[in-house]
């Protein structure tokens, strides 16, 4: 063995075209030129040949946690929730003495306990979920994950004082109170039953104004909205969500299709400004603004529900 080991040529000692043994070659020219590492740090990922493709980016507002296999267990988990919410106390506060199913419908409807009880526990429990599957379980900030941000639009024709859009909110209920003026909805609808019972009618008012817009714009434009911005694109994603928002109030106007079709708009409205502002804020003063002016309507139209027609 010679006491001189053989080292193998530097690059500069190769002759051309000689390959050196740490020379890596490209399998498809032969080529000695360096492989470009697509995955290491500083490479660009959209290059020709990226071993990575490009990540298609959201703007803030739209950056969330969940997608549609939670929105199917959420919707599971309200549906259920309502059912058994509704049943227990309807045990609770049934009447003792036989009663036929609408007799016992329009017993429990003036019992304020079961027909303002049932929801608030109901909207308590689906926060409870929302907070328990994206706040505690994935570690993010309760309301900041669901779009409640400052009031800052990155739009610059948007305003930034809080009370442009509560006035315009109050605004969008006169122009809905004009155009449905002539719509009548049918007799013995559930928010005409619920106005007979003045007890009912008070705390459903005070429920509109002080729980409606906060539990309705986290639920829609908070948690749907975003998730179908990304699925299907903003435009797609408004319209979608005011058709929902409408339907979800049809039961209550007894499937008067014009009136549904004006809480639709409304809908609509709300979601564009939450759009175009990035925060579901906006569109929070923007309802409660609406909310607000049809309660202190209906209150002054019947003397603060005193002049409504008891039930029997």
């Amino acid at each position: 063995m010679s006491l001189h080991e053989e080292r193998p040529p530097t690059p500069e000692e190769s002759a051309p075209g000689e390959e050196t043994p740490n020379s890596p070659v490209t399998p498809e020219t032969g080529s000695t030129e360096p492989v470009p590492d697509w995955g290491s740090e500083g490479a660009d990922p959209a290059a020709p040949g990226a071993l990575y493709p490009p990540v298609k980016t959201y703007p803030e507002d739209l950056e969330i946690s969940w997608s549609w296999p939670h929105l199917i267990l959420f919707i599971v988990f309200a549906f259920g929730s309502l059912v058994i919410i509704q049943g227990v106390l309807a045990v609770i506060y049934a009447p003792q003495q036989r009663l036929t199913a609408k007799q016992l419908q329009e017993y429990l409807i003036s019992k304020p306990q079961f027909a303002i009880g049932s929801m608030l526990i109901w909207y308590a429990t689906i926060f409870f979920f929302l907070y328990m599957t994206l706040s505690v379980l994935r570690g993010h900030p309760f309301w900041r994950t669901l779009g409640w941000r400052k009031l800052l639009p990155a739009n610059r024709r948007m305003p930034r004082n809080p009370l442009a859009y509560f006035f315009a909110g109050c605004g969008l209920s006169l122009f809905v109170a004009l155009m449905s003026a002539s719509m009548k909805p049918p007799d013995n609808t559930p928010m005409e039953e619920l106005f007979k019972y003045p007890h009912t009618a008070m705390m459903f008012v005070a429920m509109a104004v002080l729980v409606a817009p906060l539990v309705e714009e986290t639920l829609f434009r908070g948690y749907l909205y975003p998730m179908f911005a990304r699925s299907f694109g903003v435009t797609p994603a408004i319209l979608l969500t005011g058709v929902l928002f409408g339907l979800m109030h049809g039961a209550q106007l007894g499937w008067t299709w014009g009136l549904v079709a004006m809480l639709t708009l409304v809908g609509i409205v709300f979601t564009l400004v939450r759009a175009r502002t990035g925060t579901v804020f906006a569109s929070f003063l923007m309802h409660l603004g609406y909310n607000l002016l049809i309660s202190l309507a209906a209150g002054f139209s019947t003397h603060w529900f005193t002049s409504v027609p008891t039930g029997k």
